[in-house]
């Protein structure tokens, strides 16, 4: 593997448990998101996966991983957590949480450790796009690495 790529702390977390990954970089567009990056890559943006980071009513932190075309219910999330509410996080409270910049969230080796929802219909896709840490710059891998790789649970919020 080349290593033209830039070795963030997502990176050095897959090289630790061994997962094997694509780098994949890409122009980064201000507000461009999935739709962008899946297009500059020629993939599908349903399996280009958004790291979203969410905090409860409780002021606790979570994070959420949905296909790039979809949204998440945080009704949905909420009733899932048992919880009253649950609200996007700040950029500044994300990246305190995550140790990454708004727009390169990865949900690999946070700086907090958090729980990490995953939209269960992820795992059906043969391989998916997940941030690398760092703006332009996504990691392709197979989707099953995810439920050895972190602690998670799957949910169904995408709407």
């Amino acid at each position: 593997m080349s290593s033209d790529f830039p070795i963030t702390q997502a990176v050095r977390f897959l090289r630790e448990k061994k997962v094997d990954f694509v780098p994949r970089l890409y122009d980064y567009v201000e507000k461009g998101g999935t739709r962008e990056s899946a297009k500059q890559l020629g993939v599908d943006e349903h399996a280009v996966v958004k790291t979203i980071v969410f905090e409860t009513n409780e002021k606790k932190p979570l994070i959420v991983l949905m296909h790039g075309d979809q949204e998440v219910s945080t009704k949905n999330l909420a009733r899932f957590l048992n919880v009253k509410s649950v609200e996007p996080a700040t950029p500044d409270k994300a990246s305190k949480w995550t140790g990454y910049i708004f727009g390169g969230t990865s949900p690999f080796g946070t700086r907090t450790k958090m729980p990490v929802y995953v939209e269960k219909t992820i795992f059906e896709l043969d391989k998916i796009y997940l941030n690398g840490g760092k703006r332009g710059f996504l990691l392709e891998i197979d989707p099953a690495v995810i439920r050895t790789a972190l602690d998670m649970a799957e949910v169904s919020v995408g709407i």
